[in-house]
């Protein structure tokens, strides 16, 4: 009996001496597809240094905004070889470059944002490696050869000079590459991946990934978001989002002067080739559009940036905010490299990106309700209804003052601006300021 009280001593000993899982709180969800607000994160513009601690110790603010998972950009070791320091060139799928800090701050990240009720989701590069990725060497024909030469290639048509072309005719290299997307799944605990260059992989191999990730996650739900707009990313693939590459096209035009009614268009064409139950990632600006432009020039100035956001993610959801862009930072910002952000620069704009998230998820009707489309040339107007809501949302897509017709159906009806909370009665018309937008509930 001492014996065995002794063994159990040093167990327990031992026991505590280990550290603690990774383990989600219990009553943390990952939300419904139709009910994400995503933040994307860009390591380097949080720290030069260790910036998994710096986004973690940011994640109070973060969710505060109101969205309830992150995407991380990749972290792993980047490619010296032939490399640009992009954090897209990836040198070892299982570990996490020291400019990041280490696998357990990654852990810690991924810990505060199930605490914070915020599901987490990596960056994921299946197209191409870095030239020194250890397969480069080890498995050459895990790599697409050019036919005249029988030397490794870059990606096609691309100019990615800097990172090698995958083979996904070689099943070794797909079975690596699964392998390698769920050690972050059962091991670090994450929610999912954005998969980049989505379509650059074949379809085939996605529903092979994401049928063998969810299997590996149990009873916890991950997403899967495609970086792309192919039609297989949901009917073959299994992808649970994918890219509104094509609306965000189009309100870039009309807000240089094109119909505002373009955007119904482009709207319906995404939505059209969706099946049921699937979602547009729809934005303003991301990690690409960011090294041109930043949303506060692009469209013009802050109001212009705020009414592009809310002629973006009110017809159907899917909304993302890219970390920055909740300051107003005015300036492209190059993700090769660190770009320091002032988080306390103009407060009144996060204040309004929170406000308006914070409708997103309180009213269900605006994000996923039936949309009503009033087609005009300089103002968008469309209504958002479910059984229990219906709104009118009207924005001014230029930098003047525009008059909006009501619809005959609402004229006349009291409503509430949910912005200011005050109560009006609907006219004919009603004048808009440059890039104003109004939200009415009726």
């Amino acid at each position: 009996m001492k014996r065995l009280l002794l063994y159990v001593g040093i167990l327990a000993v031992i026991m505590g001496c280990r550290p603690a899982q990774q383990e989600k709180p219990a009553d943390f969800q990952l939300p419904a597809i139709e009910d994400i607000a995503m933040y994307q994160v860009n390591p380097r513009v949080f720290a030069p240094q260790n910036s998994l601690n710096a986004v973690a110790d940011r994640i109070d603010s973060i969710r505060a905004l109101g969205v309830n998972v992150m995407w991380v950009m990749p972290i792993y070791p980047i490619g010296i070889e032939k490399g640009k320091n992009s954090p897209y060139c990836i040198r070892d799928y299982k570990a996490i470059a020291p400019e990041f800090g280490t696998i357990e701050d990654f852990k810690h990240l991924a810990q505060v944002c199930h605490e914070h009720g915020m599901g987490i989701i990596l960056d994921w590069v299946a197209n191409h490696t870095a030239w020194d990725h250890p397969w480069v060497k080890d498995h050459p024909d895990w790599y697409t050869h050019d036919e005249k030469t029988d030397t490794i290639i870059h990606p096609r048509p691309w100019d990615w000079f800097d990172v090698a072309d995958l083979n996904y005719d070689n099943k070794d290299m797909r079975k690596a590459m699964i392998d390698a997307m769920k050690f972050w799944i059962v091991e670090v605990g994450i929610d999912g991946f954005r998969c980049d260059v989505a379509d650059g992989v074949p379809a085939d191999f996605w529903k092979d990934a994401i049928d063998q990730l969810r299997s590996a996650a149990g009873n916890r739900k991950i997403v899967m978001l495609a970086e792309g707009k192919r039609s297989d990313n949901f009917t073959v693939g299994g992808f649970d989002m994918n890219y509104g590459w094509d609306y965000k096209d189009e309100l870039v035009k009309v807000f240089k002067g094109d119909p505002a009614s373009d955007l119904f268009k482009a709207d319906k064409a995404e939505y059209d080739s969706l099946p049921d139950n699937k979602v547009k990632l729809r934005f303003t600006t991301n990690h690409d559009h960011a090294t041109e432009v930043e949303p506060c020039v692009q469209f013009t100035n802050d109001r212009g940036a705020m009414a592009a956001y809310v002629a973006s993610v009110f017809p159907h959801g899917g909304a993302l905010i890219y970390g920055s862009q909740e300051v107003g930072y005015p300036e492209p910002i190059n993700f090769f490299k660190y770009v320091p952000v002032d988080w306390t620069a103009k407060p009144e704009i996060y204040t309004e990106y929170k406000d308006l998230i914070s409708l997103y998820n309180d009213h269900p009707a605006l994000r996923k309700g039936a949309l009503t489309t009033y087609p005009a040339a300089d103002v968008l107007v469309f209504e958002k209804t479910d059984v229990a809501e219906r709104f009118l949302v009207l924005v001014n897509v230029r930098n003047e003052k525009k008059t909006a017709d009501i619809p005959q159906t609402l004229v006349g009806k009291k409503s509430i601006d949910v912005m200011s909370s005050e109560e009006t009665q609907l006219d004919n018309t009603i004048e808009l300021q440059p890039f104003q937008y109004l939200i009415f509930k009726i």
